[in-house]
């Protein structure tokens, strides 16, 4: 673990429980959804699933779930929003797509303009994008560390963590981005890889078989 991945980690004390009815589900069209959004929406809704960890369990897996939030999806907003390019070719179309024109371009400019503000406000503002990528990969590092050669992250289960790194790792991989360099970042990590196959083929191949066979267009995958 990086000492900057490290030092976030050490600090983040016991929060509050999750909230309860935790599901899996899937994403939204992929013409209509940006990479943060879907990131969320394959990530965890509800029911504990962390009931067999012990105290300093779920302090440690509060902790990394704290670690992705403030670096995986700031960076997807940071790319989204923030590169030119991707905001021009991708996340702009993307966004105002549900509505006609010109309430499609103040919508669009102005969600960026709000996540240009948190960018600031957070310190991210004057980062290259390059400096993303490094802190992805850092944030990568950490986790990869953390998840070793397990199964999942904590016990023979998955919890909260679980779904929430999935769904951000899952999406990187899967989203078409004017670049492959974020999705190259994470797929350098082979046991992160490994953990979002894993968990595709074990909770999400059923329900896209059954999508298909019931005309419906199937989501996006690893395999």
């Amino acid at each position: 673990m990086s000492l900057a991945a490290e030092a976030f980690v050490s600090q983040i004390a016991a929060a509050e429980p999750w909230p309860e009815n935790a599901t899996l589900y899937q994403p939204l069209r992929e013409d209509q959804i940006l990479l943060s959004d879907c990131a969320s929406s394959l990530a965890v809704q509800g029911h504990s699933l962390s009931d067999g960890l012990d105290d300093i369990q779920r302090a440690e897996m509060k902790a990394y779930m704290e670690l992705v939030n403030n670096m995986l999806l700031t960076a997807e907003l940071y790319i989204q929003w923030c590169d030119d390019t991707t905001a021009t070719e991708i996340s702009r179309p993307r966004y105002s797509s549900p509505y006609s024109w010109p309430l499609n371009q103040i919508l669009a400019y102005q969600k960026q303009w709000e996540v240009r503000r948190k960018m600031t406000a957070i310190g991210w503002a004057g980062k290259s994008l390059e400096q993303v990528y490094e802190d992805v990969s850092q944030c990568c590092q950490a986790l990869s560390q953390r998840l070793g050669t397990q199964p999942y992250f904590f016990n023979k289960q998955p919890t909260e963590l679980d779904a929430l790194v999935f769904g951000h790792l899952f999406t990187i991989l899967t989203t078409r981005l004017t670049s492959d360099e974020l999705g190259e970042k994470i797929k350098s990590y082979s046991n992160l890889l490994a953990f979002c196959r894993r968990i595709e083929q074990s909770y999400f191949e059923d329900s896209q078989a059954g999508s298909s066979s019931r005309g419906y267009s199937k989501g996006p995958s690893l395999f």
